[in-house]
């Protein structure tokens, strides 16, 4: 039942990094789009998140409950020593929920429209980086719990230059994500072809934040480049990325938009399962050289059997009612 458990658990993140990442994406592309063509992506980013937004987070808490019941140590170490960005990341996700109700439907059209919006803006872009932030940390070897001053426990644990690259890339591919779902999105030849280019653009600046990644964890001592390419499945794993980025191309480039989405979505698991399979099933890497692992630091098999069974009949519940809702959007659109 363990591996039941931490099979959803990476659905679970794989969802939300891919959906939420969409969403989050939609306020960064919007934030940097020129003002002549502000309106329009905001209008065609709505209806690319429409189906998903309100469900998104789902994912996130299903994680979190899956740690707090069948991994307690980890989730404790997590929300011990990552508490501020955890805490930011947080504000960050009601702030931009909040603004992004009010500005969508507040009956009254005045200054607020103008605050609202910003903070969806900012809040779209600071939440994805405190996310990477996190998830380096996991994985750097800088929470070190053996540390005895406050900012090399509870800040340089998660705050260095391969944290602030991560992040970047967070950032970089959320927007990459929201431009690659809005293409469907479009209705006329102007607007498919402004969603082009900013899917362009978005990948050009996910290949620069992951060459940054690269560099940060080669400057820090980070053997990421071993982690990847030291064994077949992460050559393959990035291969495999690459010819769907490729195929996402000429998809675009022929305007054929049915698999986008799910080449996109593929994508993103690819660079996870190349950025994880080396040290898995270890979550945590620390700093004073020992792990945490997801077959060591388990709850009691009493308590796994019971959320393996728990988390499979939910998604009897949860899944066909999720695709039941993007079939219902999908219908409004036409």
């Amino acid at each position: 039942m363990i591996y039941v458990v931490i099979g959803f658990l990476w659905l679970s993140i794989c969802l939300y990094v891919i959906l939420g990442g969409a969403d989050f994406g939609a306020g960064i592309v919007e934030m940097f789009t020129n003002k002549k063509s502000r309106h329009k992506t905001k209008e065609i980013m709505y209806e690319s998140i429409a189906p998903v937004w309100e469900a998104n987070h789902m994912w996130l808490i299903i994680a979190i409950v899956i740690l707090f019941v069948g991994f307690p140590e980890i989730y404790t170490t997590m929300s011990t020593y990552l508490h501020i960005p955890l805490v930011l990341m947080l504000v960050g996700i009601i702030a931009r929920g909040t603004a992004f109700t009010f500005r969508h439907y507040d009956a009254v059209k005045d200054d607020w429209q103008f605050l609202y919006t910003h903070i969806f803006y900012y809040a779209s872009l600071l939440t994805p980086f405190f996310l990477g932030l996190i998830a380096a940390a996991t994985v750097s070897q800088s929470i070190n719990p053996d540390a005895t001053t406050f900012l090399d426990l509870y800040v340089f644990s998660w705050l260095n230059w391969f944290g602030v690259a991560v992040g970047l890339f967070t950032v970089s591919l959320c927007a990459y994500l929201a431009s690659i779902f809005s293409l469907r999105e479009t209705t006329d030849r102007l607007e498919l072809n402004l969603m082009i280019r900013k899917s362009k653009q978005t990948m050009l600046f996910v290949v620069i934040t992951g060459a940054l990644v690269f560099l940060s964890a080669y400057l820090s001592g980070i053997p990421l480049v071993k982690w990847v390419f030291s064994k077949p499945l992460g050559i393959m794993a990035i291969a495999f990325a690459t010819i769907a980025l490729l195929l996402i191309f000429r998809a675009m480039k022929q305007r054929k938009l049915l698999p986008v989405r799910a080449l996109a979505g593929f994508q993103v698991i690819m660079i996870l399962v190349a950025a994880t399979y080396q040290h898995n099933p270890n979550i945590i890497l620390l700093g004073n050289g020992q792990h945490l692992s997801l077959l060591e630091h388990v709850a009691a098999p009493k308590t796994i059997s019971a959320l393996g069974w728990a988390l499979m009949l939910g998604s009897l519940f949860i899944l066909p009612f999720l695709f039941y809702l993007m079939a219902s959007f999908s219908k409004l659109r036409k």
